[in-house]
């Protein structure tokens, strides 16, 4: 496994949660772009957001915008998401997963994967 993610955990409403996906030992992350997606029970693979390989530039999906933050530190070689304000229906297994070049919102699109870690919202 080239990625790692970490992070998840019960979270109340409105509260904040940080994942991290970290490359393993001998995969280094700075040459791929990175894209966080989530998979909620019963419901489809959805992307959430994404960055590229120098973090200049990063996209989010309308469902997050405004409250999360993508973000990589390529010295750590790992890249984050900070989840705020969030709702019972980020409830999911949030994935990181890397490819080269341009990030792309479509998972098929992506080479390494991480594990999953579970992200749950409820009071």
């Amino acid at each position: 496994v080239q990625l790692q993610a970490s992070g998840g955990g019960l979270a109340q409403p409105e509260g904040s949660l940080r994942l991290s996906c970290a490359g393993a030992s001998g995969f280094d992350i700075y040459n791929y772009a990175i894209a966080w997606f989530r998979q909620a029970p019963g419901k489809e693979r959805e992307w959430i957001s994404c960055i590229t390989s120098s973090g200049e530039t990063t996209v989010y999906a309308d469902s997050v915008k405004g409250r999360f933050t993508i973000s990589r530190d390529n010295r750590k070689n790992t890249v984050y998401l900070q989840m705020g304000s969030l709702k019972p229906e980020d409830t999911a297994v949030y994935y990181c997963a890397a490819r080269r070049g341009w990030p792309r919102a479509n998972g098929d699109e992506y080479n390494f994967w991480g594990q999953g870690t579970l992200v749950t919202v409820s009071s």
